[in-house]
């Protein structure tokens, strides 16, 4: 199991939305970047964590976690012409966008936000102040127990259908 950061704007896409979806699941549709589309497609796997990032706002943080509940697959807003996400260059046949699905875990009780992210030396080589534009970022292992251990992940609202991690 890998961990990863997703970067979404809480005015277009929250944890609270991912808490409040229909069995807590939705599918990661809209990403339009090739390396993270790569990352999507190529690395990202069933049962992997992932930690949501809302990356707008008075204070962009790390708000909660997720997991990875299917492989990935073509997004379908890419064929939809009324859609933001729509792409003439994608076909059915040879799709260029992909998506997996989410479940929500927890909300955390006490974010960790980005100024508090840079002041942590351990945090120095962390994606998301390395690569900060990338919307889907790698975390190690190490930075994964760090940021548990500022968020207060015993105090979470978990979901009921998902174990907490450890």
């Amino acid at each position: 199991m890998r961990t990863w950061l997703f970067k979404t704007e809480p005015n277009d896409f929250s944890i609270r939305d991912l808490r409040d979806a229909p069995d807590q699941m939705t599918g990661w549709d809209g990403v339009r970047n090739y390396q993270a589309r790569n990352r999507l497609r190529d690395e990202i796997q069933d049962g992997d964590r992932v930690l949501i990032y809302h990356s707008r706002g008075r204070n962009p943080s790390i708000v909660g976690e997720a997991q990875v509940v299917s492989g990935p697959y073509p997004d379908p807003t890419q064929f939809k012409p009324d859609h933001p996400g729509f792409d003439a260059r994608s076909s059915e046949d040879m799709p260029r966008w992909f998506q997996v699905d989410l479940r929500f875990v927890a909300l955390y009780q006490t974010p960790l936000s980005l100024a508090d992210i840079r002041e942590v030396p351990e945090f120095a080589d962390m994606e998301l102040l390395v690569h900060p534009r990338l919307s889907i970022q790698h975390i190690t292992d190490r930075q994964y127990q760090q940021i548990i251990a500022r968020c207060e992940p015993e105090l979470a609202a978990r979901s009921p259908l998902i174990p907490a991690f450890t």
